[in-house]
Formats: structure tokens, C-alpha cells, sequence
């Protein structure tokens, strides 16, 4: 029987249903903006209270305990707590004392009975999820960022919502544990160890850290307070040279960072953990940092390139415990500001680290190759991105961060001077401690300290992408420049335009003479230039501090080698490259200046630059035919200088890395085996057991005869443990046999065998080489489709590594129609993931458009 409902019971019935079930609105897989947004006012007073029992064995799952304390000052919606794992982990939910039923909808629990307005405490029991708790046979670490925490334990894993942590970790008895907070107790319980720490400092859900496992310690006081290192580093030359230096550099980083900032060490402690085969070269948890193993522990056949990219590392991290730790970005499309910052003060750092070294070179050289390597291709994106998801975050990680930004940060910093930069920087940081804030606060702040439009200057530098190529009109009149015009337009061919400043060098056959450049708008009337001598050559940006791609003809290659200026010539060495790839410079009279470069280049790094530069031209720009007609000689005279003792042996060890990459003739081949076999030295050469390692990699690529023998032997000289699993689980990569490497490659489809990433990347280097791609074309459809799933299961820099290592190696026209083929069938693929596809096979479409 039908009745009539009155009126006002519909709009009751109707509230009820909006407010009795999830908010569509805000509910998704992933975090939201919009929840993360409403979060942000509704909790409060965060304290996540945790418990893991952890044991020996890696298979067996690691019971966990979670008391969650938090303000609520909004109930107008449940509560969403992230937890991206299966909901089986899941054992009770407790919520201020009653039980509660699971929910668990779209990655997140959802809590919405028996919540008060003011104080809750949510108590829940579960199996820590394992996606990002990197467990090993006898060691584990955990990596959380950017929103990988909850993949760990329930939490709202956004950065704005900063909370504090009381953990406490059972681990078997011979294991250590390093996490954020100090150690308070540790007491035996049931035949294993219970470690309790003091409540950690405020921090946010993606800086949240725990290492457990067999590790030897050392724990030393090298200014401020004492610090713990952990490790697992065998070498007894490498632990030696390296443990004292670590120590040191951390202090004076902190040091620096103190007197720049005026801010006290915001932390209560600084400990580090060196980890095998770390994802990242380090990351910076609060009071925890973590480090790949190899990029900390050198010895003293380091190369001086090497030893001061694991200083600048270190002063990377360290810088971090500032900007980004204590001063979180709001959201993560800011995530540049703290990477920016921290590179950018790491070049500070350094300097009187090094204080032989050529900063702006250094400068140059560390960053200008990154940041072009993106901003050139068809997958760049602006220094600030948007980001509508948290899980989208990953992707917005590369090049562009980490390269163009500190380059525009100097660019910001000259414009408004060193002084009133630094008193910015001060307020920002004393204004912001330990809470979250924007790139515009910032700018904000900055405005105020000059006349120049920041705020106009900002939306070219940091909201646009892409570069300038730069071009010149020059008129001359009885042996005199007479019309001297700079032009700049957009490589994308947009309208944009980026003001900056650069100096050019005109070179004449006994002097130089050096003219500034500031160019705003379109155009500039150089007009400095006039009435000045016909140059020889002219050299563009020869400070290197302007940006884009500079003027470069064919005949001024050969003035570049004998610029006495070491900066000039290394930018001079740089544009060549730039100008290769845009088309205006033929690949083989590129390599044919490195070549010449690696002969006569005394400054170290710009010698391992164009080493650098000499390898990828040879691989990547010159065909199949090319690479034959060049090889012998290039071969043969790289093994002359290796012969010759006039070379130091960091210049030596450069010769010796590019010939070792291209030795694969019979001869060359021979000639490797008899150095890996210690049967042949090389004068001034300095060799460590890593080195002999990748040689026996080597000769295995190049299918030496004796290749199955020489990794049996080189196995057998590996004295670590970690060092071992790693090479037998590249062996596969390294077969002779192409049916072993095509079932090796085809087991990544399974996530598991993805879990040590930079081993799967060294892996997918040696199966995809250019000596194999005949052989490997037919998995670059597979790479593909692996690419959404390497970002889903990966860390933030493993899809764009796998795409290098795999058909980013390629040239063939047949792998550019797969790449496009791939594109036109996945229409939808994420934005920035499709960027990083367009830049990792940028070389590809280059070469195959300039055939």
C-alpha cells in the first residue's frame, strides 16, 4: 500500500542519507586535494603512538599497534585515514574506547561513530603493510616519501598535517634500530630486544623513518652533539677514509646552515644510516637520514668529481633538516622549494670544502646538463606544477627540480643581491619553522626587499617551462663590429620569453674581451659590441649563468680547447652538445672536439664533462655505420693516453672509464681481461674492487669468450654479503645466452622482482645496450606497459630510470613507432608520467629526425 510522506520527513530522510555514508566529494583512491584540504581543518594535536614487532624472518608479516591521538574540530564529515594496503591487514578498530567495524573504502579507513568534538584516541591492531618497508633477508628500512606512509600504517599522510611519534620496535637481539627520536630503553622481551624511543619533533608522515637490521655503528661527537652512523660497508679502505670525513662534513653543513639561516639546529639529534643499494642517493628523514651505501663510502681511488658529489650529498640532507623538514612545503606541487633550497645551499656548503675548485664550473657542471636534459624535450614541465592527487607526486620529481630550479634560485638572488636575499631567507625560516608553507609566502617576503616585479619574474621562471634559444645578428664594416643584435625566442615555439642575465667573450688571437648582457624583452642592441674588432670567435655565456641554447657556429670549435678561461671553455664544451641536439652542429664534429678535449683537458671536471659528453654523442647520435668508421681510432687513442704517465690519475681514471665503455673489439676486449686479470697495470691508474667488478660486467656484455669463468671468479672476490646477492641477481642481464636474458627481462612483470630498484635499472642498462638491441626490441612494448605499474609500486625515481635504462637507450625508427604507438593507444596516461616518457626517449626522436 502506498502512503504520501510529508514534506518535511523527505528533507529529514534526504539528510540523513548525506550524512550517513562516505562523501562521494571527498572519498577517492589516492589523497585528494579536496580531503586533504578539509583535513587540514578539521584535526589537530597529532600523536601516532606505534608498536612493530619485527621478526627475523622476512616472510613472516610484522604485527603492529597504532594509537592514534588527535583534536577534532569537525565532524561535519568522517574521518579519513589514509591506508593504502589490503584491508586484510587490518585486525580491530578501537575508537575512544569502542569497538568499531572495519571500513576500509578506496585506500583509506573510514571512522565515523563515537568521534567527539576535542580530544580522541583511535586505537588499531594490524600487519604493517610491506609496499614501502624494504625488508631484506637481515636488514629493513622504511621510505615513505612523498605519500608511501600510509602504504605503512594508518595516517594522514599530507604534508601539512605535521604530527609527533612515540614509537616502540622488538627486533631480533643481534639487530640495531635507528629512527627519528633518541633511543630512551631498550629491554630483552622474549628471547628478542624492545627498543623505545623518546617522542620524536613535529614532523610530516613522508619524513617518518625506521631502519632495523644487522648494521654495524659508530657513533662519534664532531661539534654539536653526538651522531650515530650505521653500515653495512665491508671494505676496511673504504670504512677508514670514509667514517671520519662523513662526521665532518655533517657538522660543517651544520655549521653553515646555522650562521646562513640564524636558526639553530632545529632537531634533536643527527643520526645516518648507509643502506645497499638505497633507491635515492640519500633521503632526508628528520634526524635519520638515510644514504645509498656506495654514494658515502669512497676510498682513495675517488676521483675528485666523486668525493665532492658525495660532499655535496651530504650538504644536500643536511640542508634539508631546514628546508623541508622544519619548513614543509603546503602541498606537494611545492616540493621544489625544499629540493631547490637544499641543492642551492649544498653549493654553498662545499665551497670552502673544496676550495681548489672552480664553484661556478662546479656549478655549472652539476647542474646545467640536468636541466636541459628535461627542459629540451617535448615531456618538460614548469619548476611548479599542479597536483590535484598526492598520488600523483611521484612524477613531479626530476631534472627540472633538482637542476633549472637552483639555476633560476641564482638567477632570483643576483637580481635582488646576496644581502637582501639572505635576510629573506632568514624570515622565511624563522616566520615558518616548524609549520608549511608556499612558494608565494616566500616570494611574498622576498618582494619586499626590491623593486623588481618578483612576482612577474616568478611566473616566467617558476610557472613556465621550457628554454630560450638565443640567436645573433652581426653586421661588420672595414674589419669592425658595426650592428651587434641578441634575439631570443621559445624552443617550444610559444611566446614566452625569460629575462636574464650572461656574459659573452669575444676572442681575438692574443686577448679576450668580455662583454655583460641583460636581456629583457625580445631583443637587445648590444651596443657595448660596437665599434670593437672582428673576433675570432665568440664565446655566449661564457660565465655560465644565463640559460637556453646560445649561438655556436662550426668554426669556433676549434678556438674552444685552447679557452684559457676554465668556466668559459667548460659552458663552450656544454653548447656544443646543446647545439648537436637542436641540429646545428654535426654529431661527428662534436665527438671529434671531446675526443680532442680528452687529450689536452686539464681541469678534471670539465674533463669527466666531456668523457661524458664524448660516450653518450657515440652512443646515441651516430649510427650503427658511423660508430664502425670511428671506433678503431677513438679506441686506439684513448689506449695511448692510458699508456702515457703524464696524466694524473683522476684524468686517467676518466680515460679509462670511456675506453672501458667502448672497448669491445677483439682487441680492446683482450686488453680489458688483462687488466681485470691483473696481468696488465696502468700507470697512474687507481683501481679499487668495484672497479674490477663492473670490468668483469663489461667483458661479459662484450661476450668475451671467457665471460661464464670471469664472473665465477669475480663473484668469488666479493667479500660482502650485500655486494654478492646484487651480483647474482644481475648474472641473467649479463648472459651470452639471449633466451636467459628474454626470461630474466620478462620476470619485472611481477612486482617482486622489481623491489631492488637500482639493481632491476643497472640490469635493464646491460639487457637494452645498444650491443643487444637487436636482440631486446621486442620488449620494449612490455617496458611500456610496465610504465603505470613502475610508478605505482615504485619509488618517485623509478619510472623515469626504467625508461632510460630500457628504450631510452634505443635509435631505431622501429623503437620510435612503438613509443608513439604506445602514446596514441593510452590517451589517458598521467600527465607527468607521459612527460617522463617524452624525456627519456628524447634522444631516440632526435636521432631519428636527423637521419
Amino acid at each position: 500500500m502506498k502512503k504520501n510522506i510529508p514534506f518535511y520527513l523527505l528533507l529529514l530522510i534526504l539528510a540523513a542519507a548525506c550524512t550517513s555514508g562516505p562523501k562521494a566529494d571527498l572519498l577517492d583512491e589516492g589523497i585528494p586535494l579536496r580531503m586533504a584540504e578539509f583535513r587540514k581543518g578539521q584535526v589537530s594535536d597529532v600523536v601516532y603512538s606505534l608498536s612493530f614487532d619485527i621478526p627475523a624472518q622476512k616472510e613472516i608479516p610484522i604485527p603492529t599497534q597504532l594509537q592514534l591521538d588527535l583534536e577534532i574540530k569537525d565532524l561535519s564529515q568522517p574521518l579519513y585515514l589514509d591506508f593504502n594496503a589490503d584491508a586484510s591487514l587490518l585486525k580491530t578498530i578501537r575508537v575512544n574506547g569502542e569497538e568499531q567495524p572495519i571500513n576500509h573504502q578506496k585506500e583509506h579507513i573510514i571512522i565515523s561513530d563515537n568521534l567527539q568534538r576535542g580530544p580522541n584516541t583511535i586505537e588499531i591492531t594490524f600487519d604493517a603493510g610491506e609496499l614501502s618497508l624494504n625488508r631484506n633477508e637481515d636488514y629493513l628500512y622504511t621510505l615513505l616519501v612523498p605519500d608511501r606512509a600510509s602504504t605503512l600504517f594508518p595516517c594522514f599522510d599530507q604534508p601539512n598535517i605535521k604530527a609527533r611519534y612515540n614509537l616502540e620496535v622488538t627486533v631480533p637481539e643481534n639487530w640495531k634500530v635507528l629512527c627519528g627520536a633518541p633511543l630512551k630503553e631498550s629491554r630483552k622481551k622474549e628471547g628478542k630486544v624492545q627498543h623505545i624511543f623518546d617522542q620524536s619533533d613535529l614532523m610530516s608522515t613522508y619524513l617518518f623513518s625506521m631502519v632495523a637490521g644487522t648494521f654495524e655503528a659508530v657513533t662519534e661527537n664532531p661539534g654539536i652533539f653526538d651522531m650515530t652512523l650505521l653500515y653495512r660497508e665491508t671494505d676496511s679502505a673504504k670504512i677508514d677514509y670514509s667514517i671520519p670525513k662523513i662526521f665532518d662534513l655533517h657538522q660543517r653543513s651544520i655549521d653553515f646552515l646555522k650562521d646562513y639561516t640564524q636558526y639553530d639546529f632545529p632537531f634533536q639529534k643527527l643520526d645516518y644510516a648507509a643502506i645497499p643499494g638505497f633507491q635515492y642517493g640519500g633521503m632526508e628523514h628528520v634526524g635519520a637520514i638515510q644514504y645509498r651505501q656506495s654514494s658515502i663510502f669512497l676510498d682513495e681511488s675517488a676521483t675528485e668529481r666523486r668525493r665532492m658529489g658525495s660532499a655535496k650529498l651530504i650538504a644536500h640532507e643536511t640542508s634539508h633538516m631546514w628546508f623541508g623538514d622544519m619548513v614543509t612545503m603546503d602541498w606537494f606541487n611545492d616540493v621544489w622549494m625544499k629540493e631547490v633550497f637544499a641543492n642551492f645551499m649544498a653549493d654553498k656548503i662545499i665551497n670552502p670544502t673544496f676550495p681548489d675548485i672552480n664553484h661556478r664550473l662546479q656549478f655549472m657542471i652539476s647542474h646545467y646538463g640536468g636541466a636541459y636534459g628535461e627542459d629540451r624535450t617535448r615531456g618538460t614541465n614548469p619548476i611548479r606544477q599542479s597536483l590535484d592527487n598526492l598520488k600523483n607526486a611521484g612524477s613531479l620529481y626530476g631534472g627540472i627540480i633538482y637542476n633549472k630550479a637552483p639555476i633560476m634560485m641564482r638567477q632570483l638572488e643576483a637580481a635582488i643581491g646576496d644581502k637582501a636575499f639572505r635576510d629573506g631567507i632568514r624570515e622565511y625560516i624563522s616566520t615558518y619553522a616548524y609549520g608549511n608553507a608556499t612558494w608565494t609566502d616566500l616570494v611574498n617576503i622576498l618582494d619586499k626587499r626590491t623593486p623588481k616585479d618578483l612576482k612577474t619574474w616568478s611566473n616566467v621562471w617558476v610557472n613556465q617551462s621550457g628554454r630560450p634559444i638565443l640567436e645573433q645578428n652581426i653586421d661588420y664594416s672595414d674589419g669592425k663590429i658595426t650592428n651587434f643584435t641578441i634575439a631570443q625566442h621559445a624552443e617550444d615555439g610559444s611566446d614566452k620569453l625569460w629575462p636574464q642575465s650572461f656574459e659573452i667573450t669575444l676572442v681575438y688571437p692574443d686577448s679576450t674581451r668580455t662583454i655583460p648582457v641583460t636581456i629583457l624583452e625580445k631583443n637587445i642592441n648590444l651596443d657595448l659590441a660596437l665599434g670593437l674588432p672582428k673576433p675570432e670567435a665568440i664565446i655566449y655565456n661564457s660565465n655560465a649563468f644565463g640559460y637556453g641554447v646560445f649561438p655556436l657556429k662550426e668554426p669556433d670549435l676549434q678556438i674552444i680547447p685552447s679557452l684559457k678561461d676554465e668556466v668559459a671553455r667548460g659552458y663552450a664544451y656544454l653548447n656544443t652538445y646543446e647545439n648537436v641536439l637542436t641540429g646545428n652542429i654535426l654529431p661527428s664534429k662534436a665527438l671529434d672536439l671531446y675526443m680532442e678535449g680528452v687529450l689536452h683537458e686539464k681541469n678534471e671536471l670539465v674533463h669527466g664533462m666531456i668523457c661524458g659528453r664524448a660516450s653518450n654523442i657515440f652512443w646515441s647520435f651516430l649510427n650503427e655505420s658511423q660508430r664502425e668508421e670511428k671506433h678503431a681510432l677513438i679506441e686506439s687513442t684513448l689506449w695511448k693516453e692510458l699508456l702515457d704517465d703524464a696524466h694524473k690519475p683522476n684524468i686517467k681514471k676518466n680515460i679509462f672509464g670511456l675506453w672501458k665503455g667502448l672497448a669491445y673489439s677483439d682487441t680492446a676486449k683482450e686488453r680489458l681481461y688483462r687488466i681485470w686479470n691483473k696481468s696488465l697495470e696502468i700507470p697512474n691508474l687507481k683501481l679499487n674492487q668495484d672497479d674490477y667488478t663492473n670490468m668483469a660486467m663489461s667483458l661479459a656484455l662484450y661476450e668475451h669468450d671467457q665471460s661464464e669463468t670471469i664472473l665465477e671468479k669475480a663473484k668469488e672476490q666479493l667479500k660482502n654479503p650485500d655486494k654478492v646477492k646484487r651480483f647474482e641477481f644481475l648474472m641473467p642481464a649479463l648472459s651470452s645466452d639471449v633466451m636467459t636474458r628474454d626470461v630474466f627481462f620478462e620476470s619485472f612483470k611481477e612486482a617482486k622482482n622489481r623491489e631492488k630498484e637500482s639493481w632491476v635499472v643497472t640490469a635493464c642498462g646491460f639487457i637494452h645496450h645498444p650491443l643487444h638491441q637487436k636482440s631486446a626490441i621486442k620488449h620494449v612494448p612490455l617496458a611500456l606497459d610496465l610504465l603505470e605499474e613502475t610508478q605505482k609500486t615504485g619509488d618517485i625515481f623509478f619510472p623515469k630510470r626504467w625508461l632510460s635504462s630500457t628504450v631510452g637507450q634505443y635509435q631505431s625508427k622501429e623503437a620510435l613507432e612503438l613509443v608513439e604507438k604506445y602514446l596514441k593507444e593510452h590517451p589517458n596516461v598521467n600527465s607527468s608520467l607521459k612527460g617522463k616518457l617524452l624525456q627519456s626517449t628524447d634522444n631516440l626522436y632526435r636521432f631519428v629526425n636527423q637521419q
